[in-house]
């Protein structure tokens, strides 16, 4: 951003800032630039702003930016926790960015376009969209070494999309938990002999509950009508739906009573998450190392156990044949940007909040080269464990694989139990598999809730610190909020405000965040300050192809992304229910609840500066990151004052404009 000289004020966005010209009417008032050297007081530090070099005129106060980037943090940072080991970071962010969406949604997506046809737009947006965005986080996590609300000191205007992302992040943990409090269920029930889910003659159990004969061979697959009823449900889904949820009669308008067994297990994933959280990042650091490796060893046993199965290579068969027609459906690009952009984490803030806690020298870039590899890998790895499983099943069955394949919890908790359960010690493997449901999910719900407390924490730093174990009662705040509001989804209706929480949480408002972010980035903040920022940490600046990406391809991409959400939108639905109209306009009402906060804290932020439309356009804009942070003296122009406490002292002056 900058304003030329040239008897009236013009704004050009854009960093390396040049010339600042900033009407004063009139009003002087001293500040000593530099106590040391005893330099002539100025009256342009009052504005907040920093690192620059200012001379007086009858009207105005012309302000030139230094844009050489620092090189290290500064002492006054250093109380900031930082990781004990580079490792805590990268496990930490690889656990985030892979998670129980992994598990399902990728080999999905994967069965319903196409078979392997669908990795090309898949790898396509991974290139051009996910790792971009993912980059440019952790690049301003890293160097301003603030929360995702905070570190929009780089434009104060757009302080919104900070508290836009953090919002989403809440929002998602109201029903995310619910999966781990199921699995926690799934667990303590695998200790029961024979498993629950196996067999038909339980209390809970249809008439309809129908459990296919062993050694079905592929001729008799043909005749399969007669060997399933039409209406036959499988022991596994009726247990989940009929003995966990306890769905029979209820729906959103009549949600009942919270099961009693779901609210405690529900209540032990909460407290095992505070108690995660409450010695801060370091203690989050030790966590991951068992829960971001131990799904893999857990994937790894079943798959080379799956592979040993009747049916396995017809469904590794059917997840890697591609069919090539499926490319020309606009919906197969669509759900493999979904897929690859949600999959990858960005836009929840939580990439900025672990990176604000790194060394100020950590390799970043190596960092998200590592996470994307490991992040595709878990998802195409989840697809042969699950392909293997489902082709054994379906063999079994007498089904094609395209009938047994579902989305969403069900797949998760109908299809895999059915599948664990017909193994030889099959309450071994399902405790496996649950367990690593748990660490799956444990790890991005840690992050979440870091992300809102390290969010909120950070942007009103000064009221926290004068309160004793401040984060300890606000982190207990946090939990505790989220976990009465998912108390909702272990009702006996819970599964339909589920599916409204999974719909409308984290949709649309995420990627108004993401877009938003990306633009301001590249174009308010400026692609030349960005790339001084990374040479500065990491010793070389991004190339040719971050930058277009940067600037036009990613905001093109999440654009049109963002088109096609808008324009598929579908009515809400569970099966075979369909939500009333009134779940529904409230479902649009929770999404473009984070959205509103973009303009409502842009007009806060602009309206709090005086001057003219101009001049309070060029304030809001302006960075306002505390200077002291640097020891790099060619940052500042030699200059070692602080930003912060000349937008105070402007702000104190108020009441002389």
């Amino acid at each position: 951003m900058g304003l030329e000289e040239d008897g009236k004020s013009s704004i050009k966005f854009g960093f390396p800032v040049g010339i600042i010209l900033i009407p004063c009417h009139g009003m002087t008032t001293n500040i000593n630039m530099d106590e040391q050297k005893g330099s002539k007081s100025q009256n342009c530090l009052q504005y907040g702003l920093h690192g620059r070099e200012c001379k007086n005129t009858n009207q105005n106060v012309i302000v030139r930016e230094k844009t050489d980037s620092p090189t290290s943090p500064a002492d006054g940072d250093g109380e900031r926790e930082t990781w004990s080991q580079g490792l805590d970071f990268l496990l930490s962010i690889i656990g985030f960015a892979v998670d129980l969406a992994n598990v399902w949604r990728f080999p999905y997506y994967c069965y319903k376009n196409g078979g392997g046809a669908f990795l090309i737009p898949y790898f396509l947006m991974l290139a051009l969209s996910a790792i971009p965005v993912f980059y440019m986080e952790l690049l301003l996590g890293q160097s301003i070494r603030q929360g995702p609300i905070s570190m929009w000191k780089i434009c104060p205007l757009f302080k919104g999309i900070g508290y836009c992302a953090v919002t989403v992040s809440y929002f998602v943990s109201f029903y995310y938990n619910t999966i781990m409090g199921w699995s926690l269920h799934y667990t303590v029930h695998s200790f029961v002999s024979p498993l629950p889910w196996t067999t038909c003659n339980n209390s809970w159990n249809s008439e309809n509950c129908f459990i296919p004969p062993a050694n079905i061979n592929m001729t008799e697959m043909e005749n399969r009508t007669s060997i399933r009823p039409t209406n036959a449900t499988s022991p596994a889904s009726e247990y989940f739906r009929f003995s966990v949820l306890e769905m029979q009669d209820h729906s959103i308008d009549n949600l009942g009573s919270p099961k009693l067994d779901l609210l405690v297990c529900l209540a032990i994933i909460y407290s095992l998450l505070y108690v995660i959280l409450f010695r801060g990042i370091r203690s989050t650091g030790k966590v991951v190392w068992v829960t971001a490796t131990l799904p893999y060893v857990v994937m790894a046993i079943l798959l080379v156990r799956g592979l040993t199965l009747e049916g396995a290579i017809d469904g590794i068969y059917y997840y890697l044949v591609p069919n090539m027609t499926k490319l020309t459906e606009v919906g197969v690009w669509s759900d493999a940007a979904k897929q690859i952009f949600f999959s990858s984490g960005a836009g929840f803030g939580v990439h900025l909040t672990y990176a604000s806690y790194n060394p100020f020298h950590n390799n970043c870039y190596r960092d998200c080269l590592i996470t994307s590899m490991v992040n595709c890998f878990t998802s195409i790895f989840a697809g042969f464990v699950i392909f293997t499983y489902l082709g054994s099943m379906a063999t079994r069955q007498g089904r094609p694989i395209s009938e047994v394949v579902n989305v969403g919890p069900g797949l998760v908790f109908e299809v895999y139990p059915e599948a664990v359960g017909t193994l030889p010690g099959a309450n071994f493997w399902s405790l496996l598999f649950f367990i690593m449901l748990i660490m799956l999910g444990i790890d991005s719900a840690m992050g979440g809730l870091e992300c809102v407390i390290t969010g909120i924490m950070d942007e009103f730093k000064s009221w926290f610190r004068r309160k004793k174990h401040s984060r300890e009662w606000f982190m207990f705040v946090c939990v505790l909020g989220s976990f009465l509001i998912s108390i909702i989804n272990v009702t006996r209706g819970g599964m339909y405000t589920f599916t409204f929480f999974d719909t409308y949480a984290a949709g649309s408002s995420l990627l108004f965040a993401v877009f938003f972010e990306v633009i301001v980035v590249s174009w308010v903040y400026g692609l030349d300050q960005l790339c001084k920022d990374a040479e500065a940490m990491i010793g070389h600046a991004p190339g040719i192809y971050w930058r277009i990406c940067w600037k036009f391809v990613s905001p093109l991409l999440i654009a049109v992304i963002i088109v096609l959400d808008l324009s598929t939108v579908q009515p809400l639905t569970h099966d075979d229910y369909k939500y009333p109209n009134w779940a529904q306009i409230f479902g649009y009402v929770f999404t473009f609840i984070p959205i509103t906060l973009v303009p409502v804290i842009a007009l806060t932020e602009f309206f709090k500066y005086p001057g003219n439309f101009k001049t309070k356009l060029a304030y809001a804009i302006t960075p306002t990151i505390t200077a002291s942070r640097y020891k790099n003296a060619k940052y500042l122009g030699g200059n070692k004052f602080s930003a912060g406490v000349g937008r105070q002292q402007h702000m104190s002056s108020k009441k002389k404009w």
